[in-house]
C-alpha cells in the first residue's frame, strides 16, 4: 500500500485500543457503507442506499425524491424510522474454537454442530444493553472463522439528498455503465442520548461525537492517484467450482433475467402513467432493475473470458495433486453427483423466489402460511395465533401502501402462464393446470391468465377491508383456505418446499463440504499461495487499495478516468425519464458556475472517476480515500467489461465508479443551497 501511495501507518488505518480509520467506517441501514464526514454525526453514503428513506419521506406535496432535499437545520432533519448504523468495535479469530468443536463431523451434522457453536460465540460476544452485537464470520468456505463485534445505533437522520435527476442520473440505461456522470449520495446523521450511547429516537438526542471523522479533499485527483476503499462487501464466490460457474450461466443467471425483466416491464408501464404511481413503485424498481442488469452482464462475462474453462483447468491441476490423499481425491467425482442430483429442480427454484413471489401480492399471502399453521396446529397455543394474525394485519398495511394492483395483476398473470412453460410439467403443483383450464380455457392462451389473475385480485379478502377486518376478528382457517390469493399462494409454495426443498438442502450440505475441502486442499497444495490468498466477501469490513485509472476496454476504444459537468449536459435530454435535470443545475453548469469545486486543470467540474479497486454490493456508499486519508469519492458501481468480478476478479478491466467528492459538495453548496452542511465539513484545499 505504502508503494502504491499510502501515506498513513497501519495503526492509523486499523487499531483495538486507539482510535483508528476504521472507526468512521459503518454499516448503513441492511445493505450498504457509509462514513462518518464530521465530528458532529455527518454521514455520507450513497443516494441509493438512502432512496427507501427519500421516498417514504416524500409525498405529492413534498416530494424530497423528485426536489431534493436539505436541512437547514438540526430540527429540518427527518427521523428516518427504522434505519440504523453499525460501528465496528473489534475482530477476534474464533477459528480454533469452531473447528476443535467439528472434528469427526461431515454433511448436516456438521452444519447444525456449526451453528451452535457459532450462537454461542455470538451470545458471549454480545451485549444488548449496551446495542452491543457479534457475528461470527465463516470465511475461506469454512477453514477460518473471525468474530465482528459491532455496536448499532438507532436514531438517524436524513440530512439531505439531490433530487432523483441528478442522484439517479442516467438511470437503467447508464447503471454499470462507464462514463457515468452520476451524482449518486445522500446525507444522514447519527444521534445518540445525552451520554452518547445508542438510543431510540428522542428529541433531546445529540448528534454523535464520533471517534473518528475523514477530512474532505477538494484538491483533485490524476490519472494514477492511491485510491483505497473502506466498507462491506455483501458477497464473492471467487472459490466457485466448474459446476457452479456452468449452472450461473445455463439455468440461474438466464432464469432471473427473464423473470425480472417481466417485472420491470409492468412496473414502468403503470409508472409512466402517473408520477404518484412512480414514486409508489420508485425503491422496489430500482431494487429489481440493479441486478436484473447485472445478472444479465455477469453471464456475457463469465462466457466471453472462458472463467469456465479456467475453474476446469485449475480443478485438473488439483486432482492431480489430491491422487492417493484420501480427503481429497473423491472431491470432484462427488461434486458431479450433487449438482446431477439438484440440476433438474434449480430452474423451480428460481421460479419461486424471482416469479411467484415476484409478485408482491403472492408474497404477502405466502407469509399468511404462519397464520394457517397458527390456526390448526395443535401445538398452538391462542398467544401464537394472536401473534400471528397481529404479524399479518401489520403486513398488510405496510403491502397496501405499496402495492399497484394493475402492475401486479399482470405479473401474476404472466408468471403463471411462463411457470406453465418454463417449469417440467412433473414439477407443477398437483391438479392445479387442470383446475385452470377447465375453469379459465386452454393453458396457451395469454387471455387464460388474465382471467384467473382478474378473478384473484377481485375476489380476495386482502383487497377487502370489511371482509378482512371481519376475519382478522374471527381467524377462521376455512376462511383462509378459500381465498384465491392464499391458495394460490400455498399451492405452489407447499409444491416447492414438500417436494423440492429437501433437493436443495442436501444439495446446499454437500456443495458446501465439498467446497471447504477444496480449498483446505489448495492451501496445503500451494502454501506460498495460500499466504496471498483472500477470503470471500461477507459482508465485513475490507479494504481494497489500487490506483485512479483510465482504460481500454476494447480495441480502438480509451476510456477517461474522469467525467465532467460537460458530460452531463452532452446526456441531458429535457423531460426524459433518465436523462433529465433541474433547470437550475443546466443553468449553473452552462455557465460553469463551479466556485472552488472546479477542476483548476479541466476547467470544469469533475463528476465522476473510476479506480481499480476491488468492490462488490454492499460497498455502496464506501469512501474512496487518498493516500492521506482524505475523502475524495463515494465508491457506488462497477464497469460493465468486469461484471463477472463476484466469481473472477479481472485486474485489468475492472473499475470502480465513484462519484467525485467536488461534485457531491457542489450539489449541496451551489445547487441546494446548503452552506451550512459545507461548513460543517473539514475540507483540505
Amino acid at each position: 500500500m505504502v508503494k502504491r501511495g499510502l501515506k498513513l501507518t497501519k495503526e492509523q488505518l486499523y487499531s483495538i485500543n486507539k482510535a483508528s480509520l476504521k472507526d468512521a467506517i459503518i454499516i448503513f441501514g441492511g445493505g450498504c457503507t457509509g462514513e462518518i464526514v464530521s465530528p458532529e454525526g455527518l454521514i455520507f453514503t450513497n443516494h441509493h442506499c438512502g432512496y427507501d428513506v427519500l421516498a417514504m419521506a416524500s409525498t405529492m406535496d413534498h416530494n424530497y425524491l423528485h426536489d431534493g432535499f436539505y436541512a437547514g437545520t438540526r430540527a429540518e432533519e427527518i427521523p428516518a424510522e427504522g434505519l440504523t448504523v453499525q460501528f465496528l468495535l473489534r475482530i477476534e479469530d474464533v477459528t480454533k474454537e469452531v473447528l476443535d468443536s467439528l472434528k469427526g463431523l461431515t454433511g448436516m451434522d456438521r452444519i447444525q454442530r456449526q451453528q451452535k457453536v457459532i450462537m454461542s460465540i455470538n451470545s458471549r460476544f454480545s451485549d444488548t444493553a449496551q446495542s452491543i452485537e457479534a457475528r461470527v464470520s465463516s470465511l475461506f468456505k469454512g477453514n477460518q472463522f473471525l468474530v465482528f463485534t459491532y455496536q448499532r445505533y438507532k436514531d438517524i437522520r436524513l440530512v439531505g439528498a439531490p433530487p432523483e435527476s441528478i442522484g439517479k442520473f442516467g438511470g437503467d440505461t447508464d447503471n454499470w455503465e462507464w462514463p457515468r456522470h452520476t451524482g449518486d449520495f445522500s446525507i444522514f446523521r447519527v444521534y445518540t442520548n445525552a451520554s452518547g450511547k445508542p438510543s431510540k429516537y428522542a428529541l433531546d438526542n445529540i448528534p454523535l461525537k464520533p471517534k473518528w471523522y475523514l477530512p474532505v479533499s477538494i484538491k483533485g485527483l490524476k490519472d494514477g492517484d492511491y485510491a483505497m476503499i473502506y466498507g462491506y462487501p455483501g458477497g464473492t464466490n471467487r472459490y466457485e467450482s466448474s459446476f457452479g460457474v456452468k449452472q450461473k450461466i445455463d439455468i440461474d443467471n438466464p432464469t432471473l433475467v427473464k423473470l425480472r425483466d417481466m417485472r420491470l416491464k409492468y412496473m414502468f408501464e403503470e409508472m409512466k402513467k402517473d408520477p404518484v404511481v412512480r414514486l409508489q413503485l420508485a425503491p422496489s424498481y430500482a431494487s429489481i432493475a440493479n441486478y436484473w442488469k447485472f445478472y444479465d452482464g455477469e453471464s456475457k462475462q463469465l462466457i466471453k473470458y472462458g472463467i469456465y474453462d479456467q475453474k476446469k483447468l485449475a480443478e485438473e491441476k488439483f486432482m492431480t495433486w489430491a491422487k492417493g490423499k484420501p480427503e481429497y481425491e473423491n472431491i470432484f467425482t462427488d461434486w458431479a453427483k450433487a449438482y446431477d442430483a439438484w440440476r433438474p429442480y434449480s430452474k423451480n427454484r428460481v421460479y419461486m423466489n424471482e416469479g411467484i413471489y415476484g409478485s408482491p401480492l403472492v408474497e404477502l399471502a405466502a407469509s399468511l402460511l404462519q397464520l394457517e399453521n397458527a390456526l390448526v396446529s395443535t401445538k398452538a397455543t391462542a398467544a401464537d395465533a394472536k401473534k400471528a394474525v397481529d404479524a399479518a394485519n401489520s403486513y398488510r398495511k405496510s403491502f397496501l401502501s405499496e402495492e399497484n394492483k394493475i402492475s401486479d395483476q399482470n405479473i401474476l398473470a404472466a408468471v403463471t402462464k411462463m411457470y406453465y412453460e418454463d417449469i417440467p410439467q412433473d414439477q407443477h403443483p398437483t391438479g392445479f393446470y387442470n383446475n385452470l383450464r377447465n375453469q379459465y380455457g386452454d393453458l396457451k392462451d395469454e387471455a387464460t391468465y388474465k382471467k384467473f389473475a382478474a378473478d384473484v385480485f377481485s375476489k380476495t379478502i386482502i383487497f377487502d377491508d370489511a371482509k378482512w377486518n371481519e376475519f382478522i376478528a374471527h381467524p377462521d382457517a376455512n376462511v383462509l383456505q378459500q381465498d384465491p390469493a392464499f391458495s394460490f399462494a400455498s399451492t405452489f409454495t407447499k409444491n416447492y418446499t414438500s417436494k423440492y426443498s429437501p433437493y436443495l438442502q442436501q444439495f446446499n450440505a454437500k456443495n458446501n463440504e465439498l467446497g471447504r475441502l477444496y480449498l483446505k486442499g489448495i492451501m496445503q497444495m500451494d502454501t506460498v499461495k495460500a499466504k496471498k490468498m483472500y477470503p470471500d466477501a461477507t459482508f465485513t469490513m475490507r479494504v481494497s487499495f489500487g490506483n485512479v485509472k483510465s482504460y481500454n476496454p476494447r480495441d480502438a476504444v480509451h476510456y477517461n478516468y474522469v467525467t465532467t459537468a460537460k458530460g452531463v449536459l452532452e446526456k441531458y435530454v429535457p423531460g426524459d425519464y433518465e436523462f433529465d435535470l433541474p433547470a437550475k443545475a443546466v443553468e449553473l453548469m452552462k455557465k460553469k458556475d463551479f466556485g472552488q469545486y472546479a477542476d483548476k486543470n479541466l476547467k470544469d467540474l469533475v463528476v465522476g472517476f473510476i479506480t481499480t479497486n476491488d468492490i462488490t454490493g454492499g460497498n455502496s456508499g464506501s469512501p474512496v480515500i487518498n493516500g492521506n486519508g482524505e475523502l475524495i469519492g463515494l465508491a457506488f458501481d462497477g464497469n460493465y467489461e468486469a461484471l463477472s468480478h463476484k466469481i473472477a476478479f479481472d485486474k485489468d478491466l475492472n473499475r470502480t465508479i465513484c462519484v467525485d467528492i467536488r461534485y457531491v459538495l457542489w450539489c449541496i453548496d451551489k445547487l441546494g443551497v446548503a452552506q451550512n452542511i459545507i461548513k460543517e465539513l473539514k475540507i483540505m484545499k
